[in-house]
């Protein structure tokens, strides 16, 4: 157990990502807190809700103090949405996600070869005109793998096939493109600081490549993944015929993150952007490190502990960063599927699922926080009281 607070009361840090389909991060910040009360009624807890890029990121700014910001943006497949990024003092977290995201699909119709980035070019654009100086660009759970040529679209490039006309939207339209132009790009994206965070590192095409791996997870069938891998592919290689940034194309492609949600890391690459793990980004811009340094006891967590975790996940991110710092790390989760060893590596020192207190999965998921709580109140057992 760490050391007590001079006056004797533990100081308590809840660091954890969401529990994905059950719990937002702020919803699992406030169930670990009820449950940690209950035991120990003096405790000092501090919420610090935490994201890696993916999905869920605004919602972390905004509950770390950022102003949140709507607009209405194209989704995936061109009807308009409400999309959200967050501000404060100049720095703007926007979330691919919120506009190109697979949530944002309507009826959930699944669309790999048509679904394009342009609403995220949009929010870009939205944190431009705010006067954002940096913006921190999360990617991840996206519906699409255009590479993001429709983001760099929207933010002024032009695509077009061997009639001059613009290429169809999506990765599937890019195998027609003849010429690219990316002299017209919003010019306010040379003053500006762009950071892609992400937590996969896959290069653009290829074995490991954007459609190879998660085009399945967008309904991408065997024939679609062939398809846009090739168009990508084409889609580097015309780039590099073209003058400026373009003509780095083939070195950005093979980049680590470039296959980031459907390729949108390479089209960020071409912004301009510095890829970074995106839990390491977020603990940054959330300020993690002064409210680390305040704490005895980190508690992390996310629905599912298991191998992912360890390659760039949230609770991966806190319980390094916490390690360093000489703190002690324990996490909760929806489900366990880690031994303790491998916890103990990753600076995890214990943690507790969910099917611990309720065995049956169906029951976790649907009364995730009640049970979230009897979880807490038994890290307050072990650890707090």
């Amino acid at each position: 157990m760490a050391d007590a607070a001079v006056d004797g009361t533990r100081r308590v840090l809840v660091a954890a990502d969401k529990f994905k389909g059950s719990l937002t991060a702020v919803e699992v910040a406030e169930r670990v807190t009820a449950g940690l009360r209950r035991v120990v009624p003096d405790v000092r807890v501090e919420a610090l809700p935490v994201a890696d890029g993916g999905d869920g990121t605004v919602a972390a700014a905004v509950a770390a103090g950022f102003e949140r910001r709507e607009v209405r943006v194209a989704g995936p497949l061109g009807d308009e949405v409400t999309a959200a990024y967050a501000l404060r003092e100049g720095t703007a977290v926007v979330e691919m996600a919120e506009a190109s995201g697979l949530h944002r699909l309507p009826g959930g119709v699944l669309a790999p070869l048509t679904a394009s980035t342009r609403g995220s070019g949009e929010l870009l654009r939205a944190a431009l005109d705010a006067g954002a100086r940096t913006i921190v660009f999360g990617v991840g759970g996206s519906a699409t793998t255009d590479g993001g040529a429709g983001m760099l679209a929207a933010l002024g490039a032009r695509f077009l096939d061997a009639d001059g006309r613009p290429v169809a939207p999506g990765g599937g339209g890019l195998a027609r493109l003849a010429s690219a132009d990316l002299s017209g790009l919003d010019p306010r994206l040379a003053d500006v600081e762009l950071v892609l965070a992400s937590d996969v590192d896959n290069p653009l095409t290829g074995p490991k490549g954007a459609p190879a791996v998660y085009g399945p997870q967008k309904g991408a069938s065997p024939d679609d993944v062939t398809a846009l891998d090739a168009a990508l592919g084409h889609f580097a290689k015309v780039l590099e015929g073209t003058e400026g940034v373009g003509a780095r194309a083939a070195g950005y492609a093979a980049s680590p993150g470039a296959g980031a949600a459907g390729g949108i890391g390479f089209g960020a690459m071409l912004l301009g952007a510095r890829f970074r793990p995106g839990i390491e980004v977020m603990l940054d811009v959330l300020g993690f490190a002064p409210a680390l340094e305040r704490a005895d006891l980190v508690i992390t967590g996310e629905g599912s502990l298991d191998e992912q975790t360890l390659h760039g996940k949230a609770p991966a991110g806190v319980a390094a960063a916490a390690r360093a710092a000489g703190k002690e790390v324990v996490a909760v989760c929806g489900r366990l599927a880690l031994p303790a060893a491998a916890l103990g590596r990753a600076g995890i020192r214990r943690a507790y699922p969910l099917t611990d207190v309720e065995p049956d999965v169906a029951k976790c998921i649907a009364d995730a926080g009640p049970i979230l709580e009897r979880v807490a109140e038994a890290v307050a057992r072990d650890f707090v009281a």
